[in-house]
């Protein structure tokens, strides 16, 4: 054929920071390792590679055969090494000095691991703002891939999306790929013809193109139903098989020989975006459904033309769904923003070893996963926001010794810790850190054990969400959920729909209130514990209400005083609670007491803790009450006289 295209494959193999070593596992034996076979029994066949930071630490400690194996791979040209910031974050979650710090630290560790400069990274979630350009590029990176997604959203047309493209901030320049969504749907979802008669298309049409294919590289194992498929089926070996057998018209490529060989298409500024599942995603639920409707709509062929029209939402608007995220990243922040004023007090040479380390434990504590939620559980995975919880506690306790505390030591400020134009209080010490927020019913929303580095606090609200439909449906229909399409084929984890437990759809409820601790309420006389559980009885206006604070110090204790005058029904009464905590305590100390109460009338007061303690069934942790008697596990139930 006189056609020529240039086909880059390019594979992003993550596990986040805090899973299961059972998981990492899987993933290698299912989707790392075989790859990596049936790669090297095709020479002819090169990828660009990356590997987040937090995979390969773990690969590097359980497998260290697999980065000799790499390593080798690169060394004969098949295998080009992709960077990226180092435990893959959300750019536009950490601070300019930490995107530059994260890209800069991962590809000094890959160049010093597998012997090569590395000049192309990997976007964590190819969520994108075009002021990242000039951090990138001052990190030493040459060029990176988004989705074609972002440059239809630029106004670019299909045809016009074989290739790469400069874009530009502040005169700094980067070469950015499109990656094509088709591609990302056929591989390895259809049969290798299909995707090698697409391409010819593109050929005929565009001679000399480049495609991208870029995509996660559990897509090959690890998915729900592709290990089957993709090995034991032979999707792979066919699909290198094709691509060999094409070889006169087809030429595959990695990133930087496209670069050296091959001009810019020309010049494009991308506007803010993800890939498309991902700005659905980051819809509030109504809007979801309805963008959701709309995208569906534009598919027929009267109403293309305006597809590429239809955006969904923005990534840092998870921020907004999901407190529970803000609350992560703006501790995220404090921490950032600590040891940068400590970093800036000492010189570079003199930078102590509790400041590199805290460092790291910030950097992973940045891993995206846990701060927002689409296709996987992220957000919804507790061990996920632990993890989270439990770096930022390590580096700020690092931090702690790095500003020379006492042995025993307490404080107490009020700021806005969490980002909502109000102020939060922060009470301190050497074992635990607390944080509470007047403006939104006194609650205690962070309790840090630093000790074990565990926020007890970690809880989560539940929502709904818009797969929660689908739940119910086929709970009232009875109708058995499959991982596979009607013809038994592996489908997209965007268009799966798998349940592991019956009735799950029995389990779904909602939160009206924050599920924090220090939850102050007044209860219908008579309310039994399930309707409490079920979030219903509530006759006082203390929940969520607003609490006049004042702060009190002394050298060895800090205390918070929180009042409110409310509703209690028709009458007016008036709540006041303490916190409390003493230098070298492990105890937060609350006090509380009611005044204005009406007479004659029964009252049913309560407060409410919510504590996040995983395992929530393990030996080790349990309730016991005044006497120390274990009353059950965390996971228990209890209706105590």
């Amino acid at each position: 054929m006189s056609c020529r295209v240039r086909l880059v494959l390019a594979l992003h193999n993550h596990q986040p920071i805090g899973n299961f070593d059972g998981v990492f596992e899987a993933a290698y034996q299912q989707s790392y390792a075989p790859f990596l076979d049936m790669l090297t029994e095709f020479p002819e066949v090169p990828i660009a590679l990356h590997t987040s930071g937090s995979l390969l630490e773990w690969l590097l400690a359980h497998h260290p055969e697999y980065i000799d194996r790499v390593r080798t791979l690169v060394e004969r040209g098949q295998v080009e090494i992709v960077g990226g910031p180092f435990y893959e974050p959300i750019l536009a979650t950490i601070p300019r000095r930490d995107r530059i710090g994260q890209i800069t630290a991962y590809s000094r560790f890959l160049e010093e691991l597998f012997g090569v400069a590395v000049r192309g990274m990997w976007i964590p979630e190819r969520v994108w703002e075009q002021a990242f350009v000039g951090d990138i590029t001052q990190a030493g990176i040459e060029y990176t891939i988004l989705d074609d997604f972002h440059f239809r959203c630029a106004g670019l047309l299909d045809d016009e999306l074989y290739g790469y493209y400069l874009t530009e901030d502040e005169g700094r320049l980067l070469k950015v790929f499109p990656g094509s969504e088709k591609l990302r749907y056929t591989i390895p979802f259809a049969e290798p013809r299909k995707t090698i008669d697409y391409l010819r298309q593109i050929g005929e049409r565009f001679p000399n193109s480049v495609v991208t294919f870029g995509d996660d590289g559990e897509k090959f194992g690890t998915w729900p139903g592709t290990q089957q498929h993709v090995y034991a089926d032979g999707w792979l070996r066919r699909f290198f098989e094709a691509l060999r057998a094409n070889s006169d018209w087809l030429q595959l490529a990695k990133l930087g020989d496209v670069v050296d060989q091959v001009s810019p298409v020309g010049k494009v500024y991308i506007p803010d975006a993800s890939y498309r599942e991902m700005t659905e995603w980051a819809l509030p639920i109504t809007r979801q459904v309805e963008y959701h409707r709309l995208t569906h709509a534009t598919e027929d062929t009267a109403h293309e033309g305006i597809r590429q029209f239809v955006r969904g939402g923005f990534w840092r608007n998870f921020r907004v769904k999901y407190p529970e995220s803000n609350e992560m990243y703006a501790r995220m922040l404090q921490v950032s923003q600590r040891l940068a004023e400590l970093a800036d007090s000492a010189t570079p040479q003199a930078e102590c070893p509790e400041l590199k380390q805290a460092r790291t434990e910030l950097y992973r504590a940045q891993c995206n996963c846990p701060y927002w939620h689409g296709a996987f559980g992220g957000l919804y995975l507790p061990h996920l926001r632990n993890a989270v919880f439990q770096k930022l506690i390590a580096a700020d306790t690092l931090l702690e010794k790095v500003a020379q505390r006492p042995r025993h030591w307490v404080s107490i400020d009020a700021d806005d810790y969490n980002l909502d134009a109000r102020k939060e209080v922060r009470l301190a010490g050497d074992r635990l850190v607390a944080y509470i927020a007047p403006a939104r019913g006194g609650h205690l929303y962070e309790l840090d054990v630093r000790g074990i580095a565990h926020n007890l606090l970690a809880t989560l609200n539940r929502r709904p969400e818009v797969y929660h439909e689908r739940v119910r449906a086929a709970g009232e229909s009875q109708a058995d959920a499959s991982m596979a399409d009607q013809a038994g084929k592996p489908v997209s984890i965007h268009d799966l729909t798998a349940f592991k437990q019956p009735d799950l759809h029995k389990k779904l409820g909602y939160d009206t209130w924050p599920r924090k601790s220090c939850v102050d309420h007044f209860f219908q006389p008579g309310l039994t514990a399930a309707r409490v559980v079920a979030g219903e009885g509530e006759i006082g206006d203390f929940t969520n209400g607003v609490y006049d604070a004042s702060l009190r110090r002394s050298p060895d204790r800090v205390e918070l005083r929180m009042s409110r005058r409310g509703a209690l029904g028709p009458y007016t009464v008036v709540l006041h609670k303490t916190v409390s905590l003493a230098a070298g305590s492990g105890r937060l100390v609350i006090d509380y007491r009611l005044e204005s109460l009406p007479r004659d009338v029964p009252i049913h007061f309560g407060v409410e803790f919510n504590f996040a303690g995983l395992a929530g069934g393990a030996a080790d942790r349990y309730f016991y009450d005044a006497r120390g008697i274990q009353r059950g596990q965390l996971q228990s139930c209890l209706d105590l006289p």
